[in-house]
């Protein structure tokens, strides 16, 4: 049996292939929203096992293994690194029909030059490979970087973030790590009111700022000085999760007593909860758009959904799932209109997990498209979390095709805590030119060199670097 991985995976037709190897392949990768630790860029971390690179915080890899019946020890608990392996190659053949089988072997190839399968018949094997390898120099975590391919790294930070971490990277000799780590300022904590780490926010702000806050107007001062500070730093992109898009119309009288509230731990009602996010949203969207920054938003997660185990775990443990949050078209297009309204309209990606909006919001961002000379200013964020499958992927691209300019869609992004996930750039890179190769076979595009490596090359490099304000 030939390798399961191999140069022309995922490439059904003869344009697919070339498009894939002349165009896609060797393109770098601007990996503009992840969640990679800083420290352990700055430290140049080297992974002991297979396990603390792959499963470490890894809640993807940790639902397929509960749903697979291994026990909680195995996967977040005490049980050796060996041993945590062992289970997850256990349930690698079960992934099946899963993104994770194929992102699973993508890695091991990539990165290892493994072709077998993970299975429990060849766990042992792999898992002392794969061990081996990391004890080498070139596989510590700027290495797998650099091996990669990858120009740009955004992490995410908490606006109280001293982003010690990014200014020891920036000390790195060029010639050793010729990438660019920047944070991106995700004020979540900040902006949801009503949830117990607010009040542990905003004495973390005043520390940070070294003043008190005793007003709603000084809470926007101390929020837009950390926008300042992440700039100075080269920080060019924020992030915000919310469970759902806010909007309700306020009095600027009453956002005091709001915020008054919410400071001391009161919970306040969804009315003024919606009040708040949406002045809050408006005044940071405006500071975004003065800095040529982005604003990425995404939403539509249930978080935290098995209060057992949140208990035991905490957050980001794998318990999170798609909203079906009832209103979406309205509080989005009130909200972009509300920030165009004071000329407070940055570039904004929106990020829907729920793929049912994706045409709902790939039709919303054509009512915004409004500012001349940026192409795709108001952009269909790509499959996120739940949707960065194969379906995910396609779903969102033919959506972003039928409601807008594919031609400028920014691209993948990783969002992930792994270093060895730019696999995940490989696989939509594969899908990405096996759609387009589709059409071209189909006779619905022209089959025109010059057009298709043009599409190609924006949307796999070319158009994040053209549209994220960042020196590459």
């Amino acid at each position: 049996m030939g390798a399961f991985i191999h140069d022309n995976f995922m490439l059904k037709n003869k344009t697919a292939v070339e498009l894939y190897h002349k165009y896609a392949k060797d393109m770098p990768i601007y990996d503009y929203h992840c969640h990679l630790s800083p420290k352990d860029i700055a430290e140049n971390r080297k992974f002991n096992t297979i396990t603390e690179l792959w499963l470490e915080g890894d809640h993807y890899k940790w639902r397929g293994m509960r749903a697979n019946g291994i026990d909680e020890r195995f996967i977040t608990g005490d049980a050796s690194d060996k041993e945590k392996f062992e289970a997850w190659a256990k349930t690698v053949p079960n992934t099946l029909g899963n993104p994770l089988y194929h992102w699973t072997h993508l890695e091991l190839k990539k990165y290892f030059g493994i072709e077998e399968l993970l299975n429990e018949d060849t766990w042992e094997r792999i898992w002392e490979q794969c061990n081996a390898l990391l004890q080498q120099d070139d596989y510590s975590v700027q290495g797998l970087i650099k091996r990669s391919n990858v120009k740009v790294i955004c992490t995410t930070d908490d606006p109280t973030d001293d982003l010690h971490y990014h200014e020891q990277i920036k000390g790195l000799n060029l010639k050793d790590f010729p990438v660019k780590v920047l944070p991106t300022y995700r004020p979540d904590k900040g902006v949801e009111i009503n949830k117990d780490t607010f009040t542990g926010f905003v004495g973390k702000l005043e520390e940070v700022i070294g003043k008190k806050i005793s007003s709603f107007e000084d809470y926007l001062s101390a929020l837009e000085e950390r926008v300042e500070y992440f700039h100075e730093k080269g920080g060019r992109i924020s992030d915000h999760g919310l469970s759902e898009i806010p909007f309700a119309s306020f009095e600027d009288k009453e956002l005091d007593a709001i915020f008054q509230a919410g400071r001391n731990g009161q919970t306040v009602s969804t009315e003024d909860e919606n009040k708040f996010k949406t002045a809050v949203l408006i005044h940071l969207a405006k500071c975004y758009k003065e800095l040529d920054w982005a604003m990425q938003i995404h939403f539509g997660a249930i978080r935290n959904n098995n209060t057992k185990m949140f208990s035991k775990l905490g957050p980001d443990a794998g318990y999170d799932s798609i909203s079906d949050q009832g209103e979406v078209a309205v509080p989005l297009n009130a909200l972009l209109a509300a920030f165009d309204e004071v000329d407070g309209l940055p570039k904004t990606i929106l990020y829907n997990l729920n793929p049912i909006h994706n045409e709902l919001v790939g039709s919303t961002l054509a009512n915004f498209q409004t500012e001349a000379g940026v192409q795709g200013k108001i952009q269909l964020g790509s499959g996120w979390w739940f949707n960065d499958t194969k379906q995910g992927m396609i779903r969102q691209m033919n959506a972003l095709a039928d409601q807008g300019l594919l031609m400028h869609f920014v691209g993948m992004l990783t969002d992930s805590r792994s270093f060895i996930s730019y696999s995940r750039h490989e696989y939509f890179r594969r899908i990405l030119c096996n759609l387009v190769g589709e059409w071209v076979e189909d006779g619905e595009v022209p089959n025109d060199e010059a057009l298709l490596k043009k599409l190609i090359e924006n949307i796999c490099y070319n158009n994040a670097k053209k549209y994220f304000s960042i020196e590459v």
